[in-house]
């Protein structure tokens, strides 16, 4: 084979390996409307995304208002979201807090493809990774870096990635960053209050609760 030959082979095959890596990346990683990149993890026949959502707007691109202040928060019946701390700092590491009225607005929190998961997906991905009681050691990050010490049974061997980004208070209080977890899901309990899952620092489970509506919470989104 001559040199100009060879030349163009390695060429041809450079050009198949960027443009199986665009794909591979394509399949892996979401953008939101804010170009936040996202990205995701197959955990048996789910695709979930790996980090906490941080968009500021719904997916048509409509603002999410921000309300910062305790008192506000608590009176809020319409949709809001906010820095866990009032700090963006934050919000790059754990994602933003949002109320359940940003969550269930019908123009979509999540991006084109995505939403916020019911009760029912959540069970799903826990009972595919062995049930409440060791789910959460298989989704939690490893170490103690975004943890509190001792970050029990923290394998992170689904790629989950899932971080202890807190809570806001109905009374617009911010309470137990590194701490505890805790995920909205879509369901409404009542009137007034929601389903979540939750996952701490000092054991491996899952756990389902309720909150009221104008808690802040971390959205996790899964694939449509």
């Amino acid at each position: 084979m001559n040199a100009f030959l060879l030349v163009k082979k390695s060429f041809l095959i450079l050009t198949i390996f960027i443009l199986l890596q665009s794909v591979l990346m394509a399949q892996t990683t979401v953008k939101d409307i804010d170009n936040n990149i996202y990205h995701t993890k197959t955990i048996g026949a789910q695709v979930w995304m790996v980090e906490n959502l941080k968009t500021t707007h719904y997916r048509d691109g409509t603002a999410i208002p921000i309300v910062t202040s305790d008192g506000d928060w608590g009176d809020l019946k319409t949709d809001a979201y906010c820095d866990y701390e009032n700090k963006p700092s934050n919000s790059s590491v754990y994602g933003k807090l949002y109320n359940w009225y940003a969550v269930t607005n019908s123009l979509n929190v999540c991006p084109v493809g995505w939403h916020v998961p019911a009760d029912t997906e959540w069970t799903t991905l826990i009972n595919y990774l062995g049930g409440e009681s060791v789910a959460g050691g298989k989704l939690k990050e490893k170490g103690i870096t975004h943890w509190l010490t001792p970050n029990t049974d923290a394998t992170n061997e689904t790629g989950f990635t899932a971080l202890a980004g807190g809570n806001r208070s109905s009374a617009g209080a911010f309470f137990v960053i590194r701490n505890v977890g805790y995920w909205w899901s879509l369901n409404t309990t009542d009137e007034n209050s929601a389903s979540f899952r939750s996952m701490g620092f000092d054991n491996s489970n899952v756990s389902a609760n309720e909150i009221f509506k104008t808690g802040g919470l971390s959205i996790r989104c899964i694939k449509d």
